[in-house]
């Protein structure tokens, strides 16, 4: 058999979830909630696709903003969404969650007509169900008339066309209509409608999936034995038992006398904070080792992993571990009772997952806030035209971007102060984003916006990038360092929870007692932040001769291989200078673009605060000089690809 595009295509549930994020309050007392990819098919497509699988979602949306926000969390993942309709005629579906104990996960379904269960038999193709390995449905598109003609034309042609089936079951008393619109926690009603429904389906499933009470459903019987019993009557599928912290059983062939003579593969007991989503990490990682064709006791490891990972976090789809994560939590699941709590398992969590490239970084900065303001102040200009000033550079930004075609490779360095509008003008528009958080001049470091720099990122946008300035002396006194140290801590710790990544932009203060070279110095300080356990994803260092390139690159690639590199700043250095720097980091494997910004903005943003030119004028100059230095980088690099045999 011909080599197939997909490994896996889901079928079924792709909503919202709008999780609380007061754990131990009622549903009724939360006070914020998180937004999330949900729905069991396209979580469990969400979790393959970061394991590795290529995989597809079959479904739909509506057309709104919550279904391009799906889409786009599918798209950044990996998984393909071509197959995901647009209905321009149904919302798309919501979930909001609760976590109250670590019994009790109260939730709400709002499905109403929604566009997910209006999935029509003509938005199933036969050539793209064909370029899948496997196709997995949930119970829950078989729920309606309409969901299950759909799901059942995609199964004919599975099986037509030799593509392995997968149910799970996931049954929802709630969607079946068994229960008050309002009761989405109750996860089992015996009913004999549903269980002659779903054993109409199971004949035409290889793999069928559920928990102990979705096979008392499916079997039509309180006892575990008698229901597998019925479903292995009318079919020969292999059937996974999810036990919860036993593990889970896998039987193959007849069913035993008792469920404990069933091969049972445990997991590792873990700290339970949410079981929501549990079951569809289960689901990723089994079918990770199933499509990969490697054994069902290795397939069941992966799978009680991944949801060992998932019942520790709060979400459900971006709780989903990496592949890195999974090797790393099988390495070491005899002490990850806490896997909440294990600081290389967070960290993998941050850096192993998918994430925008960002390799050829042309960052204009303008995060500058005491420059500005002395600026003005030269100038005789008012204070209160610097926000528009800041408007205008980001014009400048997108014309260059234009003009040099330089998509997915601009960035841009904003402050809230006078950059706010700026910020919201830049936003959105496919631009790596930085904002400072550190009190310009600080030494030691303060941050602008007082201690609780935690709650100040609430109001950040995900994708912004947190930038701190600090004058670390490596060779300072001990309690200068101690302070410093203390606050970076502080601000690390809230970037991880926050989720923001963070640029640190190190430079050293002058030091006469100091030893070694700017360069050494700038590397003993990212020893001692790497040595704190604080591991930025970006750093901002001053160009240096290119033998202090190998020591950062030695660094960078020993202390944290995810990092994603180095910028370099300007200073306000002429171009000429900026050049040399440029040639002598391009050889380097971590450095990533430049950010540099008084050496664009200064002249043009002067002579408009001095009405010497207009809007238009400020726009073209700070364009051109941008345009200018991104052409020096470009020749650096290109020389750099010359030498080693590459095209320019």
């Amino acid at each position: 058999m011909n080599e197939r595009q997909y490994d896996l295509i889901c079928l079924g549930r792709l909503a919202v979830d709008l999780y609380a994020q007061q754990p131990g309050a009622r549903l009724q007392d939360a006070t914020s909630f998180a937004k999330y990819l949900g729905g069991s098919s396209a979580n469990a497509a969400f979790g393959a696709t970061r394991l590795g699988l290529r995989t597809a979602m079959l479904s739909r949306v509506g057309d709104d903003h919550m279904g391009r926000f799906l889409l786009e969390t599918l798209t950044r993942e990996g998984c393909d969404v071509s197959h995901v309709s647009i209905d321009r005629e149904r919302l798309t579906a919501l979930v909001l969650l609760g976590i109250k104990d670590r019994d009790t996960f109260p939730l709400i379904f709002y499905r109403e007509n929604c566009a997910d269960m209006a999935i029509d038999e003509k938005d199933v193709d036969e050539d793209f169900i064909a370029s899948s390995r496997a196709l997995a449905i949930t119970g829950t598109h078989f729920s309606t008339p309409r969901v299950h003609a759909a799901s059942s034309k995609a199964l004919a042609y599975a099986r037509r066309h030799g593509v392995r089936t997968v149910l799970d079951i996931d049954y929802r008393p709630v969607l079946w209509g068994l229960t008050g619109r309002g009761d989405g926690e109750t996860r089992f009603i015996a009913d004999d409608g549903v269980t002659t429904h779903l054993q109409d389906i199971l004949p035409q499933f290889d793999l069928i999936v559920g928990t102990e009470e979705e096979f008392h459903i499916a079997g039509g019987h309180r006892d575990l034995i008698a229901a597998l019993r019925a479903v292995r009557a009318i079919t020969a599928a292999t059937l996974v038992v999810k036990r919860g912290a036993l593990g889970c059983s896998v039987i193959e062939a007849e069913i035993p006398a008792h469920m404990d003579d069933a091969p049972t593969y445990r997991g590792t007991r873990v700290e339970v904070l949410n079981v929501l989503g549990a079951g569809d990490a289960f689901m990723a990682g089994f079918l990770y080792g199933w499509l990969r064709n490697e054994s069902i006791e290795r397939s069941c490891a992966y799978a009680n992993a991944c949801g060992a990972m998932v019942v520790s976090r709060h979400a459900c789809a971006p709780a989903m571990p990496s592949r890195a994560e999974l090797d790393y939590f099988l390495a070491h699941a005899d002490r990850l009772e806490r896997p909440d709590q294990d600081e290389e398992l967070a960290h993998l969590h941050r850096v192993s997952v998918a994430r925008p490239a960002w390799n050829d970084l042309h960052i204009f900065a303008f995060d500058h806030r005491s420059q500005f303001y002395e600026l003005a102040c030269e100038c005789s200009a008012d204070e209160s035209r610097l926000p528009h000033l800041k408007q205008l550079l980001v014009e400048a930004v997108a014309k260059a971007e234009r003009e040099l075609n330089l998509q997915h490779r601009v960035g841009v360095l904003i402050d809230q102060r006078y950059g706010e509008d700026a910020l919201h003008a830049a936003t959105g528009r496919g631009w790596w984003i930085g904002r400072p958080v550190e009190l310009p001049g600080s030494n030691p470091l303060e941050f602008e916006y007082g201690r609780s720099i935690g709650s100040q990122l609430l109001q950040w946008p995900r994708d912004h990038v947190v930038k701190c300035l600090v004058q670390f002396d490596p060779d300072g006194d001990a309690e200068s360092r101690l302070e410093q140290e203390t606050q970076l801590l502080t601000l690390y710790a809230a970037v991880k929870q926050s989720g923001h990544e963070l640029l640190l932009e190190v430079i050293p203060p002058a030091n006469p007692a100091a030893t070694g070279t700017p360069g050494e110095r700038v590397l003993r300080a990212m020893q001692r932040f790497y040595n704190l356990g604080i591991r930025p994803e970006w750093w901002k260092l001053k160009p240096m001769p290119a033998a202090d390139w190998i020591a950062i690159d030695a660094l960078i690639a020993a202390r944290d291989p995810y990092c994603r590199g180095v910028v370099l700043l300007g200073l306000n250095a002429p171009f000429a200078e900026l050049a040399e720097g440029f040639a002598a980091a391009a050889h380097s494997a971590s450095c990533r673009g430049f950010a540099v910004g008084r050496s664009l903005f200064y002249e043009p943003a002067r002579a408009w605060l001095n009405n010497d030119i207009d809007d238009a004028a400020l726009i073209e100059r700070a364009s051109l000089q941008f345009a200018k230095l991104a052409n020096l980088w470009q020749q650096a690099r290109s020389g750099v690809h010359q030498h080693a045999g590459v095209a320019a």
